[in-house]
């Protein structure tokens, strides 16, 4: 009887299984600050963590180094290995080295430079990648939406034509359609990292120019439609400059379901509820005290809770029918 009474007591101290805990494959998708963010607070899950990056950026040192080499964006890819560094070495310190003065390296990135050295010496721009994470010890994959130069345009409400994510970023109003020019393909890896997902993550970031860019690839775009895992959005914490800032959530819900006929995500983890909105909302304390950013081990717990909530929902469903 002891035996049996020691059992059942352990037993019952036995914490349940974590769902999250167990996914072997998860994707984000979206920009440079944003993406690296969700990229830091889940790089525990290191090699089944794949980081769709936009490669669409036109300003600063990767538009410099895109006028004159017609490379794909650099910057945001690098952002992204920077943040999942798990080991500070003078090799990391290097990578994030911004040259000063006022001549003709001024500002750029020493990381930018390294990538787009490589990129010359290797058959593929993701084989550059792979050596810098393998040279930083970054575990998580890093893959840029497409390996081929292209750019966003815009056509605004009186059909005016706005080239460049820069320019993007200064419209006043909503565009009424967005494009790539030119058209290109997604990156192969990309492809199957989505179709092997059992969660996809997007956002937060700009919502025309980090955020949607990736969306307007055909191939990546209908993965994400034919997939069945999980798909969380996670809002911005503040107003984004921009037109996407003066629409609401449930706006840009539409706009982005009218623009690429993708369907209404799982979840949309929001930190506060500060308009009046309808839809899958998930509140959650995901804001950094110190700063603008999102708070990497609140972020880390507002996904996996509300994954784990989807996942147990969908359960009770399946069980009840």
């Amino acid at each position: 009887m002891a035996l049996i009474k020691n059992s059942v007591m352990l037993a019952s101290n036995m914490t349940a299984p974590n769902p999250f805990d167990a996914l072997e494959n998860v994707v984000a998708i979206g920009g440079g600050h944003g993406l690296g963010r969700v990229l830091s607070a889940l790089n525990h899950l290191e090699g089944r963590l794949t980081g769709i990056v936009t490669t669409t950026d036109n300003g600063g040192s990767t538009g410099r180094l895109r006028e004159t080499e017609n490379c794909i964006a650099w910057g945001d890819l690098r952002n992204c290995i920077h943040q999942v560094v798990t080991q500070p070495t003078i090799a990391s310190l290097m990578f994030e080295y911004r040259f000063g003065g006022e001549g003709e390296l001024s500002q750029h990135n020493l990381g930018n430079l390294m990538l787009l050295a490589l990129d010359k010496m290797s058959v593929r721009p993701l084989d550059a990648i792979n050596l810098i994470r393998e040279m930083l010890h970054v575990k998580s994959h890093i893959v840029p939406m497409s390996e081929h130069p292209t750019h966003l345009v815009a056509h605004g409400r009186n059909d005016e034509r706005v080239f460049g994510e820069i320019s993007v970023d200064k419209m006043t109003s909503m565009p009424k359609c967005l494009h790539l020019e030119p058209d290109v393909p997604a990156t192969p890896e990309a492809i199957v990292a989505i179709n092997k997902a059992q969660l996809i993550l997007i956002g937060p970031g700009s919502f025309l120019t980090s955020l949607m860019p990736p969306l307007l690839l055909p191939e990546l775009r209908d993965a994400i439609t034919k997939s069945q895992a999980k798909k969380i959005f996670i809002a911005n914490l503040i107003k984004e400059d921009g037109p996407a800032g003066n629409a609401s959530k449930n706006e840009l819900l539409e706009w982005t379901r009218q623009a690429t006929k993708l369907a209404v995500p799982d979840a949309i983890l929001v930190h506060s509820p500060k308009e009046k909105i309808v839809g899958p909302y998930h509140f959650c304390d995901i804001a950094s005290t110190t700063s603008c950013y999102h708070h990497r081990e609140k972020l880390r717990a507002a996904v996996t809770t509300t994954y784990n909530n989807l996942v147990g929902h969908t359960q009770m469903i399946a069980s009840n029918n």
